[in-house]
């Protein structure tokens, strides 16, 4: 082997394990911490939630891992959702709590149009926890358009549409998940 091959080959194992103690994979303990059964290591970081199960993979398990919260079983995304079905979507991003539509122009006034945003800044259903945006387009002959965030009505009629909507999506959830409970469908 080439000298150059060599000194390639030891500066990426050292790259490699630069990245690997920086990433946190690799991390040197304490013996006098750590105990050196592995039985009981195992224990403690299952305990710690730090463990993977197949439990946890399944479903099961409340333990202190992540958890992961899809679009359909959160009631104020729902809500959103079923209430701006009538506008083309333009963007929905359900990880980063956002919902764009599309410019949509009723028909009316063919120089204008509204764009709606929709931020969810908490999942919980509060008046607090959405933020909605209404944009209007107008162009002119020239197709020469502007676009401004405007205050309207609109805002607070969307946000008490999705609220009720929100609350009444999350006691059908409720409702539902009590009888199945009742039932002892669901256990932990």
């Amino acid at each position: 082997m080439s000298f150059l091959k060599k000194i390639s080959s030891f500066l990426v194992a050292l790259v490699v394990l630069g990245l690997l103690s920086s990433c946190g994979i690799y991390d040197p303990s304490d013996a006098r911490k750590v105990s050196p059964n592995s039985k009981e290591r195992v224990k403690k970081n299952l305990e710690e939630g730090k463990g993977l199960s197949m439990k946890k993979l399944m479903g099961g398990g409340a333990g202190g891992g992540t958890s992961y919260q899809f679009a359909s079983s959160n009631p104020m995304w729902r809500a959103t959702l079923e209430i701006l079905d009538f506008l083309p979507l333009a963007n929905v991003d359900y990880s980063g709590g956002i919902i764009t539509t599309d410019w949509y122009n009723e028909g009316t006034s063919s120089d204008e149009s509204i764009k709606i945003t929709v931020r969810f800044l908490t999942n919980e259903i509060r008046s607090d926890g959405i933020r909605i945006i209404v944009h209007k387009k107008r162009c002119n002959i020239q197709q020469k358009c502007s676009v401004s965030k405007i205050s309207s009505a609109l805002e607070q009629e969307l946000q008490v549409a999705i609220l009720k909507k929100a609350i009444l999506f999350e006691k059908e959830y409720n409702k539902k998940n009590k009888k199945k409970f009742k039932r002892g469908e669901i256990r932990d």
